[in-house]
Parts: C-alpha cells; sequence; structure tokens
C-alpha cells in the first residue's frame, strides 16, 4: 500500500541525530602529498551472516568441496546448476578467504592502497532470501544484529569506518522495516544510508509498498547505496555459460549492470523519484549502463505512443526527465575500471557530475590470484581510470577519490 494509507510508527522522541553536513575538505597524506581515499563500496560478511549461510541448503550458502581447503560462498542463481555436478577443480562460488569476514584483513588492505575511509557494507544478497518466511517480524533480529556488528567494528576503528545499514525487507508486512529506519541514525552513530538490493520487497523498486521505506529514508536523509544480485537470467548467457565455462564473466560484467539500470529506469518510470525528489540513490558499479542508455530511454519515452496518451488524457506524466534526476538525486560510484566509463559516469551526471562520483573498490571481490600478488589489480584499474581520466593529482581526481564522498556522506576529515 503506499504510504498515504499506513499510519507511520512513532518518531523517537528524543535527541536529534548529531550529523552535520560537512564542509568541502581537501584531504592528503602530508607524508607523501598523495591523496588520501575514501572507499563507499567495500563489503563484508559479519559473524552471524556467515552462521546465517552455514545453516543453509539452498543458496545463498557456504559449501565445502573434496579437494579444497577453503569453504566457498555459492551466491549467484547462475551458478545453482553446477551445485548438483560440481567440477572437481574449479567447484561453484568462491573461495571464502578471511578478506571477507576479517576486520584485521580490511584494515590491512585499506592501508596497503591508501584508503582513509571505507563505508562498509554487507554483500550481496543481503536478507532477500528470508524474505519467504512466513513471519515478517523474523528478519528484524539477524538485520539488528548484523547492524550492531558493523557499528562494532567502526567504533574499534574510530573516523576510519562507517557502514550502509541492512534493512529487514519482507513483502507482507513494510512496517517490519521502519522502525528500523527510524533508528537507524539514533542508534548507529556510523551508519550513512542504507545498502537494498534491486527486489525491493519482492516486486522490484517501482512497487507502491516500497514507498513508505523511500519516504522514512528522505525524511531522515538516509542515501541508498543501491546494489545487484541477480543479474540476468541464465538462459540468456547460453548454454556453455550454464555449464561454467565462462566463469562469472558474463553475470558480473553484463548482467549486474543491467539489472542496475532496469531497476533505475522502473523507479523512475513509476514516477517514484518525483514523488521523493529529495531521496538520493548512489548506484554501484558507475550506474549500470545508464550514462551510455539515459538517452535512449528518454528517446523511447518520448516516442511511446503508449505513454503520450496517457499524458494527453491526464492519467500521469513523469514530471522530470531521466537527465534531471541523473543529476539531482543520483550518485555514481566509481567501480568502472577504466576511463572511457568513468568520464562517461561523469557526462551523464550533468555539467557538475565530476561532485556526483565517489570511488569505490568491491573489495573483497576480485582478489588477486597469482600466489605472492598483494596488490589488488582492480583497486590499481579504478585508480589509474580516475587519474588518466581527470588528471592524476587534479582537484577533480582529488573529489572522485576522497571528497565528495566526505561531503555527500558527512563523515568526518581524516
Amino acid at each position: 500500500m503506499p504510504s498515504s494509507k499506513k499510519k507511520k510508527p512513532q518518531q523517537p522522541a528524543q535527541g536529534e541525530p548529531s550529523n552535520p553536513t560537512a564542509p568541502a575538505v581537501e584531504i592528503t597524506d602530508p607524508q607523501t602529498n598523495k591523496p588520501n581515499i575514501v572507499d563507499i563500496h567495500t563489503h563484508m560478511y559479519p559473524a552471524s551472516y556467515i552462521k546465517l549461510l552455514e545453516s543453509r541448503n539452498t543458496i545463498p550458502l557456504i559449501r565445502s568441496f573434496p579437494g579444497h581447503p577453503e569453504p566457498r560462498l555459492v551466491l549467484l542463481p547462475s551458478e545453482v546448476p553446477l551445485l548438483s555436478n560440481p567440477s572437481p577443480s574449479h567447484p561453484p562460488g568462491r573461495p571464502l578467504t578471511e578478506a571477507y569476514t576479517s576486520l584485521d584483513a580490511k584494515i590491512a588492505f585499506m592501508d596497503k592502497h591508501n584508503i582513509s575511509i571505507s563505508v562498509l557494507s554487507l554483500a550481496n544478497p543481503w536478507l532477500e532470501f528470508l524474505s519467504t518466511s512466513p513471519d515478517p517480524s523474523s528478519l528484524l533480529e539477524p538485520a539488528l544484529r548484523i547492524n550492531v556488528e558493523f557499528e562494532v567494528m567502526c567504533s574499534q576503528h574510530p573516523g576510519r569506518l562507517y557502514f550502509f545499514g541492512v534493512l529487514p525487507l519482507h513483502p507482507e508486512n513494510t512496517l517490519c522495516a521502519l522502525p528500523l529506519v527510524l533508528s537507524m541514525k539514533m542508534k548507529f552513530k556510523h551508519c550513512r544510508g542504507v545498502i537494498i538490493g534491486t527486489n525491493g520487497l519482492g516486486k522490484g523498486l517501482d512497487d507502491p509498498d516500497m514507498e513508505d521505506v523511500f519516504e522514512m529514508l528522505e525524511e531522515d536523509d538516509l542515501p541508498i547505496f543501491l546494489h545487484p544480485h541477480y543479474g540476468l537470467p541464465n538462459q540468456v548467457f547460453g548454454e556453455r555459460a550454464e555449464k561454467g565455462e565462462y566463469g562469472h564473466v558474463l553475470s558480473l560484467a553484463l548482467g549486474f549492470p543491467m539489472e542496475t539500470t532496469v531497476a533505475v529506469s522502473r523507479m523512475y518510470l513509476s514516477g517514484m523519484f518525483d514523488k521523493f525528489p529529495k531521496l538520493k540513490v548512489i548506484l554501484a558499479h558507475g550506474g549500470g549502463t545508464l550514462p551510455f542508455l539515459a538517452a535512449r530511454i528518454e528517446s523511447c519515452i518520448r516516442h511511446d505512443g503508449y505513454l503520450h496518451k496517457k499524458e494527453k488524457e491526464g492519467r500521469g506524466k513523469i514530471k522530470r526527465s531521466i537527465w534531471e534526476v541523473l543529476n539531482s538525486q543520483v550518485y555514481l560510484d566509481a567501480v568502472v575500471y577504466g576511463e572511457v566509463g568513468l568520464k562517461a559516469a561523469i557526462q551523464a551526471s550533468g555539467e557538475r557530475g565530476v561532485e556526483r562520483l565517489m570511488f569505490g573498490t568491491d573489495h573483497p571481490f576480485f582478489p588477486p590470484l597469482e600466489e605472492g600478488e598483494e596488490e589488488w589489480g582492480s583497486v590499481v584499474m579504478n585508480t589509474e581510470a580516475v587519474n588518466k581520466g581527470l588528471g592524476e593529482g587534479s582537484k577533480e581526481a582529488r573529489m572522485v577519490l576522497g571528497e565528495n564522498a566526505i561531503k555527500i556522506l558527512n563523515l568526518e576529515k581524516p
């Protein structure tokens, strides 16, 4: 039900969240004169979440395979066919190393790559797999526990760690999530937004039942970090991909960006951005393919006979162009791995687009594969994209690498 038909939970009576808007700052390591980096796209799986996955028999799950010392994290729908007949040399999933679970490993990674601040988030698929539970309140306890674990991690490294919280979204009861949204800033001083998937409450982000959640996030000025998980159906990639011949390449390189593009396009067409004009949405992976396809989406809207007729009959009109939404409510991370994608993301974000991009690493995914290799190539590629595209040491490069995140997410200067 839309928010106008529901009674919101009462706002907590005491206190105001002390989180003043941070001024624009320049952050530089005084010893090296290199810009310190703020990483807004970096994941972890807290201990309670690992235990949850270990107890499961369907994806997402953690499973051990003969001949492989480390248990493997199996997350993607494309990996399901491989579970029944796993390859002895390359079973499904990825090794569950300490990079996914250890706070010490996260800090070591940050130190190695000159990252001053990280905004942690639970990696996909969050708690969506619990949404089939008949009891909506069953999501509340694990969500609260995970947020507490992240808050404790951040408090152990003050000034270096913040986090995006996780919500207990259940299709049968939106109100289950709202008290946690209301108290997010009050309970968790290091929380700077929430991470959600494209599925929302099960019907996508254009679902009217999501309006209560969006309204509360808008009122509390909690940005959404929108992250994909489902990709595209397996059959899109063909029989050889289903057999595992192409690894994760098609699912991650193509499926994830298209999933994000479709989800945001549905939000836009449904009028969600017009209903909640102050809602902030940060898109993972440089916004998927939106920077390249926004003009095509706009053209299709203008030339669609059905939408034109609806507007003439007064049955609905999109108030702003998709460009206006991208320039005002949408922010992009800079996990694009190349100069071309970086420039497209900036140009799609408007005249001041460079102010709307924030650096990310996607750690601990895409790890080094060679034994003894310490530097993560994915971090190097994203850093080089910023330096080559904007000029190493330039004001614009420093903004994307750190200054924008400090301002947009109200972080403290390191």
